[in-house]
Parts: C-alpha cells; structure tokens; sequence
C-alpha cells in the first residue's frame, strides 16, 4: 500500500479513531464539528459522544487510499471495512484544518 502524506491532523485523527471518543475529539478545535450519516456533532462533547456511540455500534478499519486537496478541503478517500451491511466501502473524509486541528470532518459515500 502507497504511504500517503497527510498533514499531521488527519493523520492523528486516523490514529485516534482506532481508539476511544476522547482521543478523536483532541484532534478537533474547540468548535470543531462532524457531519456524518447527515446529523452535525459540534464540541469536544458530542463529537466523543459520536465516536463512542460509533463504536459501540460498528467495529470498522479505514485504510486510506488517497487524499487531494480543493480549496481549503482535504479529501481523503479510504476503504472503510467492518461489521456493517455493505462491507467494504469507499468513503470521503472531507476535512478542513484550523491552527493544527480538525474545524471540520465531513463523511460522504
């Protein structure tokens, strides 16, 4: 697998999302926000709360593929595996970076 070059803040969040709802919500600005499955997770608290409610539903690796930047975007695309109906999938991190921190995660098909 090629080794992609990510800026430092994705490439922890990758890291972190392998763990627990506390490590992801580090990787984020205090406002930081994530938009996935079309509902909006804003703070430190409910974006942990997001991840732990992730993880106790779904058991899931994402092995990025590629990553492209447009405007301010960073799009990484990653195979995402796990224990949910359609395994694997290809999904869109779309990321916007802020002072060495995640501002925004948005995750589409």
């Amino acid at each position: 697998m090629q080794r992609l070059d990510l800026p430092e803040p994705i490439a922890a969040y990758l890291v972190a999302d392998q763990h627990d709802g506390r490590a992801v919500a580090r990787c984020f600005t205090s406002n930081g926000r994530v938009l996935d499955e079309r509902n909006a997770h804003s703070g430190a608290a409910a974006i942990e709360a997001w991840k732990d409610a992730c993880s106790a539903k779904y058991t899931y690796v994402a092995h990025p593929r590629a990553v492209e930047t447009l405007d301010r975007s960073y799009i990484v695309t990653s195979e995402l595996s796990g224990n949910f109906q359609g395994s694997p999938v290809d999904l869109r991190y779309i990321f916007i970076l802020e002072r060495g921190k995640i501002a925004s995660l948005e995750t589409a098909p």
